[in-house]
């Protein structure tokens, strides 16, 4: 696997934005053929679309995009001559593609039926998927969405190492885990979000064991349990997990919801300097970057 296709995993597992830049036409004399990529991020950098000046500023440019939080991919033509500081004679088109992680993470601790229900209603959706169940044998054989991470785990050390602002869905196979989860999850001031599937009798036993914990009334009221829309009135996993993500989407932090006008992008890239050639009347390229 190329070097910077094991970058974007990482990254992605890591929830780092990143540049993707690729040569897209290379006329003439070039460094690199089009098809070769490079991955740019905040302070590293892996593979390479030939050296020289022509990486450096291709690096400052995905920088300046991740910078300015831009989402839209843009083309920047570098014509390869004595201005950038290379004597190829040739010219290259080169995309850079932000690739930025969903701000938006949920971590589900189980894999029974409504967990899993829960898990694939979320594979659809803009977010970052945290999967953790304590039993290898039944998460291992569960089709993962695209957006997941599995991890066969279910403790409250996994709670503490979440990210801020984490959403917490508690659905485990034991009541005893659940408790210890939810009490982990309740010491966590920035979670977004913390439900705890069950009954009306479940809450009432692990508000009374909380109370006994130390919790105060303020940080109790932030459980919601059960979790889910009321009034569904349903049993059946499908449609719990359905009022599960409704309720979620409803406490969603405003701040991780993308805009709704398709006339504009979340943000709008920078503008991209082409390199000139320094030749008077020169037509290689030398115009304005452009959005792919």
């Amino acid at each position: 696997m190329p070097a910077w296709l094991d970058a974007l995993s990482a990254l992605d597992s890591q929830g780092e934005a990143a540049v993707l830049v690729s040569i897209i036409r290379a006329q003439g004399s070039a460094p690199r053929e089009a098809g070769v990529k490079m991955v740019v991020s905040a302070s590293s950098v892996w593979d390479t679309i030939g050296g020289g000046n022509l990486e450096f500023q291709s690096i400052q440019d995905s920088r300046t995009l991740l910078a300015s939080g831009a989402r839209t991919p843009v083309t920047r033509d570098f014509p390869l001559g004595p201005a950038l500081g290379q004597c190829c004679g040739g010219a290259t088109t080169v995309l850079f593609e932000p690739i930025r992680p969903p701000s938006w993470t949920v971590a589900i601790f189980g894999a029974g039926h409504v967990g899993r229900a829960v898990a694939k209603l979320l594979g659809d959706l803009p977010c970052r998927l945290l999967w953790f169940d304590s039993r290898a044998d039944v998460l291992q054989t569960m089709p993962v969405p695209g957006n997941t991470r599995a991890r066969t785990t279910a403790m409250a050390s996994d709670i503490a190492a979440l990210p801020a602002g984490t959403a917490v869905l508690i659905m485990t196979h034991d009541h005893g885990l659940d408790f210890d989860l939810t009490e982990a999850a309740l010491r966590r001031p920035d979670l977004s979000f913390i439900g705890t599937i069950g009954s009306e009798t479940k809450r009432a036993r692990f508000v009374s064991r909380l109370r006994k914990a130390g919790l105060d009334e303020a940080t109790l009221g932030l459980l919601c349990c059960p979790v889910g829309l009321p009034d569904v009135g349903s049993k059946l996993p499908a449609e719990i997990a359905i009022s599960v993500v409704a309720q979620l989407l409803q406490r969603r932090p405003v701040q991780t919801m993308l805009p709704v006008d398709d006339d504009k992008s979340p943000a709008d890239p920078p503008p991209l300097r082409n390199s000139g050639c320094g030749k008077a009347g020169c037509d290689a390229g030398c115009g304005p970057a452009t959005a792919a």
